[in-house]
């Protein structure tokens, strides 16, 4: 039996393609962010979710080595409601914050009256 069949823990090789796979999905969003090549926060935003959805993903797989086999499927069942929970708080959030910015933030004009109050 291999150490995979025994108590499901990977081999080294498996954590180290999984440590370098997530340095490398966390640098390119970092890269985005900090190097702005990419003018639409829109996009930006989007490239960020994508991509740490694919970081999940890596870390699911490679780390807690969850899979569609393992306890007859409960496993990815699990994940799934966990992804799924994850998405919604996030895009909430994003939403939120978008909105925020957009309607607590007062116009010039108004800014002016203010400060002309006796």
């Amino acid at each position: 039996m291999s150490a995979h069949q025994e108590g499901g823990h990977g081999s080294f090789k498996t954590y180290v393609i999984g440590f370098v796979l997530s340095v490398v999905l966390t640098i390119i969003p970092f890269w985005l962010v900090m190097g702005e090549p990419i003018e639409s926060k829109a996009w930006i935003v989007a490239i960020i979710f994508i991509f740490g959805g694919i970081q999940m993903i890596v870390h699911i797989h490679y780390f807690l080595h969850v899979n569609i086999k393992a306890e007859e499927g409960w496993q990815a069942m699990s994940a799934g409601l966990t992804i799924l929970l994850l998405m919604i708080v996030l895009s909430g959030s994003i939403w939120v914050m978008f909105n925020l910015q957009e309607n607590m933030m007062p116009a010039h004009e108004q800014i002016e009256r203010v400060r002309n109050l006796p």
